[in-house]
């Protein structure tokens, strides 16, 4: 197993969106051959998985208040809460390494993490359940995968001293309505710093890692480690993957189960998103959420929204109701009715 270095010309990327692209970037593009493992640190950002409905997972006036990214990864899983105080860690293997890796089976892949952490200190630590690294019968990682061809990602969280209030309030379901999203498993979480001995209980975050990272390894300094590190080429090809996906809204808080399309409009009241499907020239499923209005405010909306047919006079009758103008705000009507109707598709 070799190590990869994932700072920009030797500085800490933390932007969420880009390090949630690595991995793809790895698996899909760069394949290198062998079992690397990368380890980094987010800015506070929610996490949701490619099946996920975002507005069944995350309250959008919390992350919107609170400078919170919203990041849509590639695999599968629930929704989780990063921050400056917690790790995530990145198996990458492409080929056959030869040491007992297997997509699908996730304890080879813990137990580098388990037995570090019980060098540290933590009594222990253990696999529970397909996925999940516990302590003392509470989460402190889950973990994902996802396969492209002979490569495949396998990772998950560390928690060292998380805001977990900040995780609960930001994971707040912003709507309890129907979706065909996979829901995520709510259990109960805790930090590691507590379980860990006393030396490593008051680290930074970055002096945490490099001490897990030793311990994976087993050296005693990172340059003892093979180290791949990401260069210029590399990131000029991560940088065109999040110009044409990872980084848009479409990706991240449009792909949602179940909708055709998706466009956001600015509003004098706040952010809207759309995601919709059109069959034989009406609206069909209509979801509407973003933070211009409480979830059921504006599912209210959305609901009027079903059946109405993708011609201007018809959506800006509906728009134009003073119920809903109570809702989306005077300025509303021409941007919306402009977002349904350009290069809307047509199913059937």
């Amino acid at each position: 197993m070799f190590l990869i270095d994932t700072n920009r010309q030797g500085k800490v990327v933390t932007d969420a969106i880009v390090n949630q692209s690595i991995d793809n970037y790895l698996v899909n593009d760069l394949k290198l051959p062998g079992h690397g493992l990368m380890m980094y640190v987010n800015q506070p950002a929610v996490i949701v998985g490619i099946n996920q409905s975002v507005m069944a997972e995350v309250d959008f006036h919390y992350l919107a208040a609170n400078g919170v990214q919203l990041v849509r990864r590639t695999s599968g899983g629930g929704a989780v809460y990063h921050d400056e105080r917690n790790l995530i860690f990145e198996h990458i293997v492409n080929g056959d390494p030869q040491d007992g890796s297997k997509f699908g089976d996730y304890s080879v892949f813990a137990q580098p993490i388990l037995r570090a952490l019980a060098e540290m200190g933590v009594a222990h630590p253990e696999i529970s359940g397909k996925s999940n690294l516990v302590v003392d019968g509470k989460k402190f990682s889950g973990m994902t995968m996802f396969k492209n061809g002979d490569g495949y990602a396998a990772g998950g969280t560390i928690m060292y001293d998380l805001n977990v209030d900040a995780a609960h309030q930001a994971l707040l379901p912003s709507s309890q309505r129907q979706h065909r999203g996979v829901a995520s498993n709510r259990v109960p979480i805790t930090n590691l710093r507590q379980y860990l001995a006393p030396e490593y209980r008051n680290l930074d975050i970055q002096a945490f890692k490099e001490a897990l990272l030793c311990h994976i390894f087993q050296v005693e300094r990172l340059d003892q480690i093979e180290t791949y590190h990401l260069n210029d080429r590399d990131w000029d090809i991560i940088d065109e993957r999040l110009a044409d996906k990872y980084r848009t809204d479409a990706w991240n808080f449009g792909a949602n189960p179940g909708f055709r399309e998706y466009r956001a409009v600015l509003l004098p009241t706040g952010q809207l998103h759309l995601n919709f499907t059109v069959h034989q020239g009406t609206l069909r499923n209509v979801s509407l959420f973003g933070t211009v209005a409480t979830a059921d405010q504006l599912n209210a909306v959305a609901d009027r929204l079903v059946g109405v047919s993708l011609e201007t006079a018809a959506l800006t009758a509906v728009l134009s109701d003073p119920a809903v103008l109570a809702v989306l705000g005077n300025g509303a009507v021409t941007p919306i009715v402009t977002a349904l109707t350009t290069e809307a598709h047509r199913e059937g």
